[in-house]
């Protein structure tokens, strides 16, 4: 027995403002049942023992000790820009925004 019949997958594309055709409500009521099928037989395999998880490794963030070390000065950093502002990358407006 199908999980979704065809008169459900006509109400759904009515609910969702769809129109479509006969040959599209078969085919969409194949699709979703073959969907459906296959996650129940994924709850079946699910035991209540295995917690729900996000992935099937942990996962930890590796963090470092920030460590102070030389770099440019904003005039080395500027250097090679076309334009500078107040010690800025100066760029030109896109948005027509006021400043």
């Amino acid at each position: 027995m199908s999980a979704i019949t065809r008169d459900e997958v006509a109400h759904l594309a009515r609910l969702s403002r769809l129109a479509l055709s006969d040959d599209e409500l078969d085919h969409y009521a194949a699709q979703l049942d073959a969907i459906i099928v296959a996650v129940a037989k994924v709850s079946e395999v699910a035991a209540e023992d295995v917690p729900p998880s996000s992935h099937a490794l942990p996962i930890t963030n590796v963090y470092r000790p920030d460590q102070v070390r030389p770099s440019l000065t904003p005039q080395q950093a500027l250097s090679g820009a076309p334009a500078v502002e107040d010690d800025r990358f100066r760029v030109p407006r896109i948005l027509g925004e006021e400043a």
